[in-house]
């Protein structure tokens, strides 16, 4: 049963307040969407005039924003989308002068706090941690996850934010956790376009939080338009909330509210954000709220017009009802402000957002001033010996608008062009340039990780205890020892997923578990893969340390996108203002057939800079990395091996306290002939191999990367060629997949090629998914007589008196 919780005030009840204290309301609210608005405009005038790269913006949607905002309250989270200015300026989340911050690309914290200039406009985020990524109270802000571009892309988190709500209510093992919530009381904001609402992922994520009755409020913005494809080609009926009327809740059975407003009718629109937030805070029950007869008066972005695809008397009609014009009106009407009013209010935004707009540009434009002036003086200062470069300082001294782009540009020209003529003053312009490495590094490439106090790199190395007594087990029955110890001494852990509750996953990982620690820390979920990572992505942003399971590592391409999309992107979109510690358990590698086989290294590799790639041999080190990662703050994906859950292990006495390293790489055998890397299944067939390849005459080095990223930081496998001089990568993924990657780390990032007296190798898989039962698998894996055959032949190779050919 749900706590008895107080409904909120309507801010704009007229029945509450005084005739004056309503007239400040509304007037404040209209000077907020009138700014807003101008802010769009000019904000479009100023990509046209090439100060900004691309613009996007909320024009047409102002006033729900404003009433959406009003019932948007300390510790609440946002996960919208590009269209929310208003709802950012009426909230605070962002100020005027941030929006054009961002829209310059300002890549400082203090100016546009949500990105530092990484993410184009309209793309809100509040900070939610400290400089040392300690987190700050969220009970005392307002909140907005990071935006993402990707259409739809906002729903998978959405759940998990609300569900996080869930779990604070009900669980009073949380309640100490008070930086993170009052008792659940939190609504989680979503918002998106009407035609976004065609997105698997929107149906997905509708669905989760139906079942999972959550405090998640979302709002449909309808415009009627998905840029230039009207409504007709999005949706059923032409009306989302008409096709989910079956999710509305009644007598019996629990679902959602569903609401209707139009756009352009600002007290509805009060009211009605009134009513549903309410129902939603205190019943925990989803609402949406669908906006309809909203208007985009400039058209989906600054690279098109919406006149080439709108009938003139949709347009007419847009001009009429644009939400600023009909409040405008309806004001005037009311007698709440008089035509005069109004007309000296909008003046003085106009002033106020053109003032704020210049003063943005200018703080942008300083910074890099400073260095265009003292790099053009440098530049002619060593013109005087070098007559021929001073166009170069010419040029740049000419751009009075210059970019830092065209200032490092001048720069790297001169210092080619004068390669052959030494001079103190070539040698100070290389030491500027040189200087500015790290700061370039810090504007636009650091924090791919948060890199605060709790890096799982700080997590102390504690060694696995082993003693007379210990025993051999299944390699699950480590993991779920594993798992058993760390839920007694973490509460804020939680894990979730496919078929993991009841039976404890169908490796039996959590076999016994949801019985001891209940439903809501260990908990089934349907088949939705990308709603399975956002509520991991939503719990973790508010303070709790999910297990988010993937049932093979095969589905990992269903929730692909919200993978790379935003978890993998968050702390670096940010720079380090938000982070979600979530871990994505899944298994793979080995098996059977073409869906429960999978190895796809590179897609992820590729996919997901900015997780931990974890891939051990065993359960014994995975269960070491969780107790890394549970003891720390970032993000990662742990494989476990398919073929390995009922192999036998030794059970370590300290199964919750040791810890394997991340990014520590380990040589599982010495030897003097050759380096073979490989990890997860394949290390087994390259064991096995070994031992064969020993009987003639060939002493083999394995190494064991035990994480992808980090790649062997210590440079193990460098240190291997530097004696063995020759190099295979054993690897499942396709040709030039997980294996061109190690190539580079090795032989590019180690400078391993030096150490080479013949062509490194790989051997893959083929390019393929493998074929059903064990005869595809042989043959379309490396098994060990591929290793014991290719090693042989890089022997033949360097010594065929030694080793005569084999075929």
């Amino acid at each position: 049963m749900m706590p008895d919780i107080k409904l909120t005030t309507n801010p704009i009840d007229a029945s509450e307040l005084s005739f004056d204290d309503f007239k400040t309301i509304v007037i404040n609210d209209y000077k907020i969407a009138y700014e807003s608005r101008q802010a769009s405009l000019l904000g479009r005038k100023e990509v046209l005039t090439g100060k900004a790269k691309f613009g996007i913006f909320g024009d047409g949607k102002e006033l729900p924003q404003i009433a959406m905002a009003k019932a948007f309250k300390n510790g609440d989270w946002r996960s919208g989308y590009y269209r929310d200015q208003t709802f950012a300026f009426a909230t605070g989340i962002c100020t005027l002068k941030e929006f054009f911050a961002q829209l310059y690309a300002n890549p400082s914290i203090e100016a546009d706090p949500a990105s530092a200039g990484r993410q184009m406009n309209c793309h809100f985020a509040t900070r939610s941690i400290n400089e040392d990524g300690s987190w700050k109270d969220l009970t005392e802000i307002k909140n907005s996850s990071a935006d993402i571009a990707p259409t739809g892309g906002q729903m998978a988190r959405l759940v998990g934010l609300a569900y996080a709500s869930k779990l604070y209510r009900l669980n009073p093992e949380l309640e100490y956790l008070k930086n993170f919530s009052v008792k659940g009381n939190e609504v989680a904001f979503g918002t998106i376009g009407n035609a976004s609402t065609s997105e698997g992922v929107f149906f997905e994520a509708i669905n989760a939080a139906g079942v999972l009755q959550i405090p998640m409020a979302m709002s449909v913005w309808d415009d009627g338009y998905g840029i230039s494809v009207p409504a007709k080609y999005q949706t059923t009926k032409e009306d989302i909330s008409e096709i989910l009327k079956g999710l509305q809740r009644d007598e019996n059975a629990p679902g959602y509210e569903i609401y209707k407003v139009r756009g352009w009718d600002y007290p509805a629109l009060c009211e009605t954000y009134q009513r549903a937030i309410d129902v939603c805070r205190a019943e925990h029950v989803p609402v949406l709220i669908h906006v309809t007869e909203v208007t985009q008066p400039q058209g989906h972005s600054t690279s098109g017009s919406h006149e080439r695809y709108k009938e003139q008397s949709r347009l007419d009609w847009e001009k009429e009802y644009d939400c600023i014009i009909q409040m405008r009106k309806w004001m005037i009407e009311s007698a709440i402000a008089t035509e005069e009013e109004i007309e000296e209010l909008e003046s003085s935004a106009k002033i106020f957002v053109r003032d704020t707009q210049k003063e943005a540009w200018n703080e942008f434009l300083a910074t890099i001033k400073g260095e265009k002036d003292l790099v053009v003086e440098m530049i002619n200062t060593l013109a005087d010996r070098n007559p021929g470069i001073r166009k170069i300082s010419s040029l740049l001294s000419s751009t009075p608008d210059a970019f830092r782009k065209e200032v490092i540009s001048s720069v790297r020209k001169t210092l080619r062009l004068t390669v052959n003529s030494p001079s103190p003053e070539r040698d100070t312009l290389l030491q500027w340039y040189a200087a500015q490495a790290d700061l370039i590094e810090d504007k636009y490439h650091s924090k791919l990780f948060t890199d605060g106090n709790e890096s799982p790199f700080l997590v102390a190395q504690v060694p696995a205890v082993y003693n007379e007594e210990s025993r051999m087990v299944d390699g699950r029955e480590i993991l779920n020892a594993c798992f058993d110890a760390n839920f007694a001494r973490d509460k804020r852990l939680v894990a979730f997923g496919e078929d993991l509750g009841a039976i404890g996953d169908v490796n039996q990982g959590f076999a016994g578990l949801q019985a001891k620690y209940g439903e809501l820390r260990i908990t089934d979920t349907g088949i939705r893969e990308m709603t399975i990572i956002g509520q991991g992505i939503g719990l973790a942003l508010r303070g709790l340390k999910p297990i988010a399971e993937i049932q093979y590592l095969d589905y990992l391409i269903f929730a692909l996108n919200v993978l790379s999309d935003d978890l993998a992107s968050l702390s670096y979109r940010t720079k380090a203002g938000q982070k979600a510690p979530l871990i994505i358990r899944t298994r793979g590698h080995r098996l059977e057939g073409v869906w429960h086989s999978g190895s796809p290294m590179s897609m992820i590799l590729g996919s997901l800079r900015g997780l931990h790639i974890c891939v051990p041999r065993n359960m014994t080190q995975a269960a070491g990395m969780y107790n890394t990662l549970f003891r720390s703050d970032e993000p990662a994906l742990l494989i476990e091996c398919l073929n390995g859950y009922r192999l036998k292990e030794k059970l370590p006495e300290n199964i919750g306290e040791y810890t394997v390293a991340l990014g520590k790489a380990e040589v599982i055998k010495e030897g003097t002939d050759i380096t073979v890397i490989s990890y997860g299944s394949t290390l087994r067939i390259v064991e096995e191999a070994a031992e064969e390849l020993a009987l003639l005459g060939i002493s083999v080095e394995i190494i064991d990367p035990q994480t992808l990223l980090p790649f062997d930081k210590a440079q193990i496998c460098a240190l291997s060629l530097s004696k063995t001089n020759k190099l295979l990568v054993v690897d499942e993924d396709v040709p030039g997949g997980g294996a061109a990657f190690i190539l580079l780390q090795i032989l590019e990032e180690q400078n391993g090629y030096y150490h080479l007296d013949g062509q490194p190798r790989t051997l893959t898989a083929k390019a393929h998914r493998p074929p059903y039962g064990s005869d595809g698998d042989y043959f379309s894996k490396p098994s060990a007589d591929d290793v014991i055959e290719v090693v042989y032949n890089m022997m033949n190779e360097s010594n065929p008196g030694k080793y005569p050919a084999i075929f």
